[in-house]
């Protein structure tokens, strides 16, 4: 019997911004405990939170042209605030992990996507 492979996703968490700020400090705290405890996890491979979306810049490339744009590439009122990257047997263990996430509790939506086998 051959072992199963894990796949790969992609857990993209997009929340309102500054979503985190009305939380009392040990509520935050206990949300930042809860994301270490899912680094220790084994099928946790990475993640990074993102600095807010004022800081971000948009890149296009039009008839040759490098054009730069300050701000994000959508005007919406979600934000993509975070990701992680997972390993999980199949979608069904990746959507568990992805509900342990604390800003889903806050209010977050988190995209689960695969990744593309390399």
């Amino acid at each position: 019997m051959t072992p199963e492979v894990a796949m790969q996703y992609a857990l993209l968490i997009y929340t309102e911004p500054g979503y985190h700020e009305v939380l009392s400090e040990a509520e935050r705290e206990a949300a930042y405990a809860e994301y270490f405890a899912l680094a220790d996890d084994t099928r946790y491979s990475a993640g990074a939170r993102l600095q807010p979306v004022e800081t971000a810049t948009t890149v296009r490339v039009v008839d040759g042209r490098t054009l730069t744009t300050d701000g994000p590439f959508a005007d919406t009122k979600e934000v993509l605030g975070g990701l992680c990257l997972i390993e999980a047997a199949d979608l069904e263990e990746a959507l568990d992990l992805a509900a342990r996430l604390p800003a889903v509790r806050l209010g977050a939506a988190v995209e689960v996507r695969p990744l593309v086998p390399r």
